[in-house]
């Protein structure tokens, strides 16, 4: 299984970013799968899930509005689009694939894990 993280960047407050994670390794239309990002000297958060056939997602409260999660199952890449971003959106971003089809919003129900990529937000 393979998570490959990548569209981090720096960003200005109030822009926008679209992070993508390209999958192998396994069958992607099969699992739900996840953001989770980590702030500096923080714990890592979820941020936000969706099913193996890309409906009902569901976000942190923290992004709501202002995040899409979706998926092509076709590419086997899973995205997260990120608009009117703000300073405490940033931290390194991470891909998870889930145990099972649905979404879930703990961390616990993620088996494998991409290496991350950072995102910086200047206010």
């Amino acid at each position: 299984v393979q998570l490959v993280e990548s569209g981090g960047a720096l960003a200005q407050s109030g822009g926008s970013l679209r992070l993508s994670c390209v999958t192998s390794g396994f069958t992607f239309s099969t699992y739900g799968m996840a953001w989770f990002r980590q702030a500096p000297g923080k714990e890592r958060e979820f941020v936000a899930t969706i099913n193996s056939r890309g409906v009902s997602p569901y976000y942190a409260d923290s992004v709501k509005g202002r995040f899409t999660i979706s998926r092509d199952n076709t590419r086997n890449t899973l995205y997260l689009q990120m608009d009117s971003l703000k300073p405490e959106d940033a931290g390194v971003y991470y891909c998870a694939k889930g145990l099972f089809g649905g979404g879930n919003v703990h961390d616990y129900a993620y088996g494998d894990w991409g290496q991350g990529t950072r995102v910086t937000v200047s206010s």
